[in-house]
């Protein structure tokens, strides 16, 4: 991303204290915002996701043909194309999102065009030979340059298969579920590991049906969606950073409203209470199938313990271990994370760059292929951090920098933007000084 350097002072907090409500959950607000463009009649919600990523989901439909009204602070009306895009002539800009660029190539596969889907430099990096053996496999045709975007698909009538995932892949499952809701017969994924599972969950609150066993997920097609109302939960994604600084400070409190708690997504709450961080679940209840609470966090006089984060748990906690692996200098037995290769090709090698950024503030830590180890009963000083022009990298070191000796100066603390626009003020709200 060719940005001017915004950089971001970070001073250390005494404690953390308050109330804060999020905004949308940027894996709900993706998939509704796709679904609405998608199908019939004007669906409505609520705290919309304000990330740039799920703006570029919302470009991309706009540009098919669907229309996106911003009626007021986070409510956008989506009134959709009746299950029929109009091929655009321009390439679909898919911005920074891996998730629109991987979803959307599911929902155009079976359209009648050709489609062309480009992404910033960092997108372009990123793999997308993952979605086209699938696609590939129920007859689509699909142009990759080097195994990345742009990506050129020229769609058409498909087939439904049978597909098995090599990789646990959210993204990847969509793309098929989508591909499937537009084409005769049963198409079924099947995954090692459970993946998050908004999209099975917004397909149904959209009107269409699915069949779910333990390791499978089919869609009959072809189905038509409907519109709904709907208000999209906070997102635990964002929640993460704060929930970690709260971990941070014995003594503190934070309460988060309105919280997304969908069980895929909840893990973190699993783990920090291993930490030893003590949470309360208020209020639980359903909307259009997803799970939303309030959650009460207090980290305890004796602070945090420690734990290590693998296997399946490693998976669904992706996007949170940065911050975990920033937190963890600070915790008494420190924190070890395996099996998360995955984290070296998201929007960064998210692993380096910890690593990197953490020696930067005086922290010991050994890099794995898979992983990182991060000894506890650490003291670590202010430093200048490169966020690799990376959101979750910028935030993950925002948090750590509350307890350093000294302030941290974040470089690139702009790429925030990305997922959530409003981090560092939110931040500064539960900061005491």
């Amino acid at each position: 991303m060719h940005t001017t350097a915004q950089e971001r002072l970070v001073r250390p907090a005494r404690n953390l204290n308050g109330s804060l409500r999020l905004p949308g959950d940027k894996s709900i607000s993706h998939r509704y915002g796709m679904l609405a463009a998608f199908a019939e009649g004007t669906s409505r919600f609520s705290n919309f996701s304000t990330g740039a990523d799920c703006a570029s989901t919302l470009a991309c439909m706009e540009a098919l043909g669907a229309k996106v009204n911003r009626t007021g602070e986070g409510i956008i009306e989506v009134t959709g194309v009746a299950g029929r895009v109009t091929p655009s002539s321009q390439a679909l800009d898919c911005g920074n999102s891996g998730s629109t660029m991987r979803m959307i190539s599911g929902l155009l596969a079976p359209q009648e065009g050709s489609f062309t889907l480009i992404g910033d430099e960092s997108l372009s990096r990123r793999p997308m030979e993952r979605i086209r053996k699938p696609l590939e496999a129920m007859g689509a045709r699909l142009t990759l340059t080097e195994g990345h975007a742009p990506l050129t698909i020229l769609g058409g009538p498909l087939k439904a298969i049978d597909y098995t995932t090599p990789v646990p892949s959210a993204q990847v499952k969509t793309c098929v579920l989508l591909a499937g809701l537009q084409t005769e017969g049963t198409t079924t994924v099947r995954e090692a590991l459970r993946t998050r599972d908004h999209s099975e969950l917004a397909l149904r609150a959209f009107g269409a049906k699915l069949t779910r066993t333990l390791d499978s997920i089919s869609i009959s097609g072809p189905q038509v969606l409907r519109a709904i109302d709907a208000v999209v939960p906070g997102d635990i994604s964002s929640a993460a950073f704060f929930l970690c600084a709260a971990a941070l400070f014995p003594g503190s409190s934070l309460v988060l409203d309105s919280l997304g708690l969908n069980p895929t997504r909840a893990s973190l709450l699993d783990v920090l209470t291993a930490l030893g961080a003590q949470i309360s679940v208020l209020n639980l209840e359903e909307k259009n199938a997803e799970l939303v609470g309030t959650v009460r966090v207090s980290s305890p006089a004796e602070g945090l313990g420690s734990t290590e984060v693998s296997g399946a748990l490693a998976a669904q906690l992706i996007d949170e271990l940065p911050v975990l692996a920033a937190i963890a200098p600070y915790s008494s037995g420190g924190i070890r994370i395996r099996d998360a290769k995955e984290l070296r090709i998201k929007e960064s090698d998210r692993i380096a760059l910890t690593v990197k950024n953490l020696r930067a503030m005086g922290a010991e830590v050994t890099e794995f292929e898979d992983g990182l180890d991060v000894p506890g009963g650490q003291t670590l000083h202010g430093a200048t951090i490169d966020s690799g022009s990376d959101h979750r990298i910028a935030m993950a070191f925002s948090v750590a920098a509350l307890r350093a000796e000294g302030e941290t100066l974040i470089q690139g603390a702009d790429s925030a933007a990305i997922s959530f626009p409003e981090f560092f003020d939110l931040l500064d709200l539960i900061a005491e000084r």
